[in-house]
């Protein structure tokens, strides 16, 4: 299966802090520069799950660049390079609070609020008579406010107005810019056979300005079906094929784990975390249409510490 990268604890020139989140180890560093390096660590249902899984952070990565890149007409980001397969260096930003979730199709989360009988999600009204994975008229945005522990917490556009989490005209630019990164999102995966069901974006303030950060467009963050057979599937009542972390979801599901109070953690089987790898890589090269070269993870610590070192000489 091969090394991975479950922990770090690196010390690099002119670092001030680190955090360290369910996936990605974040070192700040003098000049509002920011080191993130992601993890083969995964998490579902706000728990992060014993066992690494090999590549993850690589794929995870460079997704990201890759989507970062290609949106940053859009709205500018906080990228400023990727020295390192599984690292990303960019601009620090005071991070805003609320949380962008933007859905085309009811699935996930959505699905199961409208399969308990609601018919409201933060304050977004759902239509009668839909089936799971049916497309909405338009997208919907259903924001969440980070929380400082366990799980993000659903809230409409007013409440966030009215507590000023945001301000009015600071929350309307970013639903402007969440509308337009999942439009070009959208024709992105279209281009390569797949819908973009529903993903998050995270935006920070810098000098006041918006700027989009953290990753966007990646399986972590982001559901996609195949689009050969979505609406034959959806009239058949069938599932959809799909590209996510719902697989590993439904998978816990299956094995009595949903993050509840009293739920143990089932073990994933060496062939289970095979499998997610898979099914990573198989994102990976189905929205970039590009083979993915599995980087050299015989030392991946010295590997990255070496890479990001050369990187901030650069600067």
């Amino acid at each position: 299966m091969g090394n991975t990268i479950s922990t770090t604890n690196y010390n690099f020139p002119g670092q001030l802090d680190v955090y360290k989140g369910k996936v990605r180890d974040v070192y700040t560093l003098e000049n509002d520069i920011v080191v993130m390096i992601a993890s083969d660590r995964i998490s579902a249902f706000d728990h992060v799950l014993p066992k690494g899984i090999p590549f993850k952070g690589q794929v995870l990565n460079q997704i990201a660049t890759l989507f970062l890149n290609a949106t940053k007409d859009i709205v500018p980001n906080w990228l400023l390079a990727t020295p390192d397969p599984s690292v990303s260096v960019g601009i620090k930003c005071e991070p805003i609070r609320v949380e962008m979730v933007i859905r085309g199709y009811l699935a996930g989360h959505a699905a199961r609020e409208y399969a308990l009988g609601k018919r409201e999600v933060c304050g977004v009204q759902l239509p009668e008579g839909l089936k799971e994975n049916d497309r909405f008229p338009e997208p919907i945005i259903t924001p969440t406010l980070k929380a400082d522990a366990g799980h993000d917490e659903d809230i409409s556009r007013e409440e966030i107005i009215a507590n000023n989490y945001v301000p009015k005209d600071i929350y309307e630019q970013l639903e402007a810019y969440t509308r337009a990164l999942f439009q070009r999102g959208s024709e992105m995966a279209l281009e390569r056979g797949l819908l973009l069901v529903d993903t998050k974006y995270e935006f920070g303030l810098k000098d006041g300005k918006v700027i989009l950060i953290d990753e966007i467009h990646t399986p972590d963050s982001s559901r996609y079906f195949y689009a050969d057979g979505y609406q034959v599937r959806q009239d058949k009542g069938e599932n959809q094929k799909q590209l996510s972390k719902e697989f590993l979801r439904q998978w816990l599901i299956d094995n009595h784990f949903q993050g509840l109070e009293g739920q143990t953690i089932p073990d994933m089987p060496e062939e289970f975390v095979q499998l997610v790898t898979d099914r990573y890589i198989e994102l990976f090269e189905k929205i970039s249409g590009t083979t993915f070269v599995k980087a050299d993870n015989a030392n991946i610590e010295a590997r990255i510490q070496k890479n990001v070192e050369d990187y901030l000489k650069s600067l």
